[in-house]
């Protein structure tokens, strides 16, 4: 069994497309208007409109808000991913400034325009 994906589910597929273009660089590959992913070497991240999950009456996901899942993404250098990004996030979108954790992964923490956290990190360097 191979772990394939994350899919979030939203009202506005645009709209977290184009978020998640900024945040990785990637151009969202879209094969339907309700669908869009950003395929990386180790992971796929998918976005899915509620119309993708509907079939599932009152069981489907819904869109937004503070769940229990934090989107992680290994970068270079955070620092340099948070000062690329600052000039484009509200005040309210910034969770954690870059902060070196107690573990040694330096992170940053930020919400998509859903209100899911994201978390751009790097890893302590190898002693």
């Amino acid at each position: 069994m191979d772990f394939a994906s994350i899919r979030i589910i939203t009202a506005d597929v645009d709209r977290l497309a184009a978020f998640y273009e900024l945040v990785t660089g990637l151009e969202a590959v879209r094969p339907a208007p309700v669908f869009a992913e950003f395929r990386t070497g180790a992971a796929t991240l998918a976005i899915g409109s509620t119309a993708t999950v509907a079939m599932l009456g009152a069981g489907a996901p819904r869109p937004g808000g503070e769940s229990s899942i934090i989107i992680e993404f290994l970068v270079d250098d955070v620092d340099a991913q948070f000062a690329r990004l600052r000039p484009r996030l509200a005040d309210a979108d910034v969770v954690l400034e870059p902060t070196t954790m107690p573990w040694g992964n330096r992170s940053t923490l930020i919400r998509d325009p859903d209100g899911n956290l994201v978390n751009l990190f790097t890893r302590p360097a190898a002693a």
